[in-house]
């Protein structure tokens, strides 16, 4: 009896280490799905990364809750606890009998006849495992939703992408049926390094200049086979096993359109060509921007940041400068190639370069003007280049002539050229400060301040700024309108909402760019007033040294390079420069076939008000067979340029041409869509004004005064 008891106490055990290893299981499950779906949306990692956090987690909740440490003690207290009929008595039955007395022994015989029939499952250990399994279940049903979202992105990315590419017929294509295996072998060109690839459709999408090998298999023999391009082009297969059942051909794709195979004179049906070019390569100027000043008082040095980015890789990339010295007639350019610190032997697809210029390393000086754009080359002899952008270091001695008085150009009033007796008189009263008191420094400073607070009040008045004083509280903006007082005052109201000319916003002295400078000079006063007043007219120059420079700017602009248009002339081929070879320059012809324009379109408009009736027809006439003849003729060019869009309408016109009836309508409409893309839009001409609603009495009325003028 007290075997049997024992062996419940270690089956209950067993049953509670069990059910927390599978608690556990499920919750480190739950841990490691959420996890990884984690790393999947935040670093498109993948799911095989789930098993690994699942390992670990589990392993940290075996080692946290140590069940191997369990002892039958533990057991017998637990079901001392949870079962009162045993009396606390079920360590009685882990004891030795010889340990036992008398009354222990009678104790132990009662329980070990009730702990039999205490259940071996109990609810305290399900619990756990229950709610753990409801964990592990909303991880898979979020994890199910989100690879249902991305799944859905993903194809309609691919979507996007292959619209207007790869029309919807042609997803499913349909061989000849001598056909029995297909196999072709794309080679990519080798500046691309990608690794050739095999396929077993028809349709083909590769890059310009890769090579296609066909290989066809037939299930009888057959006597020709041969590719026919754009209806056009017919490239003749071999047969190099002598079975007649095997044909093979190579062909270097350069453009798109599409092919039939051609066996024993049957064609088939159409298959697209799809030409993936390759783009030059892209370059993007980070910093500095467009146009930048050095001012008085700033290294003379720009930090340039460049990305540079190509479809499969960058072979080099340089600085080209261009330093413009001098002025009016007198201008001379010298340029100078600066090369980045960088290898593109890796020939990378994506570099971010940086490279600080020294202006004063390419000898410019005070007033001079540098230009310059980053050219870079990628691994197929392609060029790309950015746009050219201009650094001008300030010439503090050409902002304080007074060379700008005799210009003709004058932007802003005659007063505003005052600028410059500040500046002079802020570098005198520096020069002069050791020999001056600190009270009369001061004064001197504040004066000055006093002057550039009168230039700014005057500049701000001219736009618009007729005093300091009447700036609104927008805490109260609207609340006097709502006063009771004044309900029914209008004149407060117009006051409110009227343009008056004396608001800043509302000036339209000038056009906004002027506008925007004209401001820009009024914040830069305002800075140097504030270090006039703090006793600061050091600080101070550089601010109006900027302030006389934006009206300068604005006053005139003297020079301008002819490589701001970035203009990009073509390479020459050094190997025919100077060779004299003019074999292959024809003479030009005297003879010349003029065709109206138009010509063309009448045909189509023709066929796309044919079309409906040969739905009520048995057969085509000759008549009607000539029409569909041209418009298939134009429609096959534009299939070859745009294969995507016009290849299903070329295949539908091939069948309505055969009087293939199945499917007619779909076809009819197919070809009439691409008509109409083909055809221009109709442009909207001159129409006369409808008619008088007198029913033209006043007309007749006009044209009997002159009757009577007569």
């Amino acid at each position: 009896m007290n075997k049997n008891a024992l062996d419940k106490i270690r089956k209950v055990k067993k049953k509670y280490i069990i059910y927390y290893l599978l608690a556990d299981a499920c919750l480190a499950s739950a841990i490691a799905l959420a996890g990884d779906l984690i790393l999947v949306i935040a670093f498109g990692a993948s799911y095989f990364y789930s098993l690994a956090l699942f390992a670990v987690a589990f392993i940290l909740f075996i080692v946290y809750r140590r069940l191997w440490l369990i002892h039958d003690e533990e057991v017998a207290g637990f079901l001392d606890a949870s079962y009162p009929e045993l009396e606390e008595s079920s360590s009685l039955l882990l004891m030795k009998p010889a340990e036992l007395n008398l009354l222990q022994n009678l104790q132990v015989n009662k329980v070990a006849e009730t702990i039999l029939q205490v259940p071996s499952n109990h609810q305290h250990f399900t619990k756990r495992l229950r709610l753990n399994v409801l964990w592990l279940i909303g991880a898979l049903i979020l994890t199910v939703f989100v690879n249902k979202i991305n799944y859905h992105r993903d194809n309609y990315s691919r979507g996007q992408s292959d619209k207007n590419t790869v029309p919807k017929s042609f997803t499913k294509e349909i061989m000849l049926p001598q056909i029995e295996s297909v196999s072709i072998v794309v080679s990519p060109p080798a500046y691309t390094r990608l690794k050739a690839y095999s396929q077993h459709k028809l349709m083909l999408e590769t890059v310009e200049g890769a090579l296609a090998g066909w290989k066809l298999k037939t299930d009888a023999p057959v006597q020709k086979v041969s590719l026919l391009f754009n209806g056009q082009e017919n490239l003749a297969m071999t047969n190099p096993v002598k079975d007649k059942t095997v044909w093979t051909a190579k062909k270097t794709i350069t453009r798109p359109g599409f092919y039939q195979v051609m066996i024993d004179g049957k064609l088939s049906d159409l298959y697209q060509v799809q030409v993936i070019k390759d783009s030059p390569p892209s370059v993007q100027i980070k910093t500095p921007n467009q146009y930048t000043y050095i001012d008085a008082g700033e290294q003379p040095r720009i930090n340039l940041n460049a990305l540079v980015t190509d479809d499969y890789g960058v072979s080099d990339a340089a600085i080209f400068a261009t330093v413009a010295k001098g002025s009016g007639e007198a201008v001379k350019f010298k340029e100078q190639k600066i090369i980045f610190p960088v290898s593109f032997s890796k020939m990378l697809g994506s570099y971010d370069l940086q490279k600080t210029i020294d202006l004063h390393a390419l000898g410019m000086e005070a007033g001079d003007e540098l230009y310059f754009y980053v050219e870079a080359h990628d691994n197929h002899s392609q060029l790309g280049r950015s746009g050219v952008l201009i650094v001008s270091i300030q010439d503090t001695a050409q902002l304080l002539s007074m060379d700008g008085i005799l210009s003709g150009a004058n932007v802003k009033p005659e007063y505003f050229r005052s600028e410059r007796q500040i500046i002079i008189d802020a570098e005198a009263l520096l020069k002069g400060k050791g020999t001056l008191s600190q009270d009369n420094f001061k004064d001197r400073s504040n004066d000055l301040g006093t002057d550039q607070k009168l230039l700014r009040l005057r500049y701000g008045k001219f736009l618009g700024e007729e005093a300091e004083g009447n700036i609104a509280d927008p805490r109260l903006e609207g609340k006097e309108l709502a006063d009771p007082k004044d309900f029914g005052n209008g004149a407060k109201i117009i006051d409110e909402y009227t343009d008056k000319h004396d608001n800043a916003e509302d000036a339209q002295f000038f056009d906004p760019t002027v506008k925007a400078q004209l401001k820009a000079t009024l914040t830069e006063m305002w800075k140097a007033e504030l270090q006039l007043r703090l006793y600061n007219p050091q600080e101070a120059l550089p601010f109006a040294y900027k302030a006389l420079r934006l009206l300068k700017d604005l006053q005139q602009k003297s020079r301008s390079y002819v490589a701001k248009t970035a203009y990009n002339p073509s390479p020459l081929k050094m190997e025919k420069r100077l060779s004299g070879d003019l074999s292959k320059i024809l003479k030009p012809l005297d003879h010349e076939d003029i065709k109206q324009a138009g010509d063309h379109l009448s045909e189509l408009k023709i066929t796309a008000s044919l079309l409906q009736q040969l739905s009520q027809k048995n057969n085509i006439d000759a008549s009607y067979y000539r029409l569909l003849q041209a418009a298939n003729r134009q429609i096959d060019e534009k299939a070859m340029l745009q294969p995507g869009i016009y290849l299903a309408a070329a295949s539908a016109m091939r069948r309505i041409m055969t009087g293939n009836k199945k499917n007619l309508t779909a076809d009819i409409a197919t070809v009439e869509t691409a008509i109409q893309k083909i055809l221009p839009a109709i442009q909207a001409l001159p129409q006369p004004l409808s008619s008088a609603s007198d029913m033209g009495f006043s007309k007749a009325y006009f044209l009997k005064l002159n009757r009577v003028n007569r």
